[in-house]
């Protein structure tokens, strides 16, 4: 069973009937499969009315949804030979940012990714995806890697944002997502992002800043979740439904401001009702960004890199 949201109530409904008549024994007085079918047909009309017109907020709900595919679902399902490669070489290993090399459809690459677990025990082993600076200091090593070897670098991103404990402040949180960001501007090798669910704070654009930013359909991106908005703005998290909407955190808000590059569709209902054709489309779009960036040289994919993030910036002034 699905783990339904607060909108999908109706939707949840319509399911549970379903489920209920598929335990039931066909005795003739009554077609099983005829009335499955009829309520699965409006299940899918209900899925695309509501799906057709989320706001910022339940666009925000679905981007956290626990069932979502996760960084190790897309590594099982798109990497071959994956070698995780762990520690930062200066303190610890931090489990909220997994990379490593593997093959991506004929393609020697790094991988880097937020992984924030699928059930309690993950979840508390890879602290919900939020990392210390060691993980963003590992981020920056691979990268580098990365570039001595001429390997296209993927990220795949998914995080509320950076770990705000007074730990991760002592060993210089903010300096190791600032130099992450630098080195995403440096390496002279493709870099491809995808926003797969949460893209929150500095903690998102470390590993963001890439030749070709991609989101999925309804995920989010912003400088602050919209809690946190809503806690500095109105010294209360209850607003959090209106912040959102004043972000413009949207897949589709990004993509009209010019901050991202497509928009990959999700199926309907979302991400979690259908994992593997939404990994498979990720897996297209990057497949067609690496042969397109492979064609350009080390220094032009450097240079437009730094070139399309000053241009937003320019955008923003004007």
């Amino acid at each position: 069973m699905h783990n339904f949201l607060d909108f999908e109530k109706p939707i949840a409904e319509l399911e549970g009937k379903i489920e209920e008549l598929r335990h039931l024994s066909d005795d003739g007085e009554i077609n099983i499969a005829e009335e499955v079918e009829k309520l699965q047909g409006k299940v899918d009309r209900l899925l695309r009315q509501t799906y057709g017109k989320l706001s910022a907020w339940q666009k925000t709900q679905v981007a956290r949804h626990p069932d979502r595919p996760h960084f190790g679902d897309y590594i099982a399902a798109l990497v071959e030979d994956f070698t995780p490669l762990s520690g930062d070489r200066l303190f610890a290993e931090d489990k909220a940012i997994v990379g490593g090399l593997g093959r991506f459809r004929g393609y020697s690459v790094v991988v880097i990714g937020h992984e924030k677990g699928s059930d309690i025990n993950s979840r508390v082993t890879h602290n919900f995806g939020m990392a210390r600076p060691e993980g963003y200091r590992k981020a920056q090593r691979l990268m580098r890697t990365a570039a001595r070897f001429g390997l296209p670098v993927i990220t795949l991103v998914d995080t509320a944002g950076a770990y705000p404990g007074v730990g991760a402040e002592e060993r210089g949180q903010a300096e190791a997502i600032a130099r992450s960001i630098e080195v995403c501007l440096d390496v002279e090798v493709p870099l491809l992002s995808v926003i797969i669910g949460e893209g929150g704070s500095g903690g998102a654009i470390a590993l963001a800043a890439a030749n070709r930013i991609f989101m999925l359909e309804h995920s989010i991106y912003s400088v602050i979740s919209p809690e946190g908005c809503a806690s500095i703005l109105w010294r209360s998290s209850e607003q959090a439904q209106e912040a959102a909407e004043a972000l413009r955190l949207t897949a589709q808000d990004l993509h009209r401001l010019g901050v991202i590059d497509e928009i990959i569709p999700e199926p309907l209902g979302g991400a979690h009702r259908g994992g593997e054709s939404t990994i498979t489309a990720v897996g297209d779009k990057l497949e067609e960004g690496i042969r397109e960036l492979l064609r350009q040289s080390g220094p032009h994919l450097k240079q437009r890199r730094r070139e399309k993030f000053l241009e937003m910036g320019q955008k923003g002034l004007g």
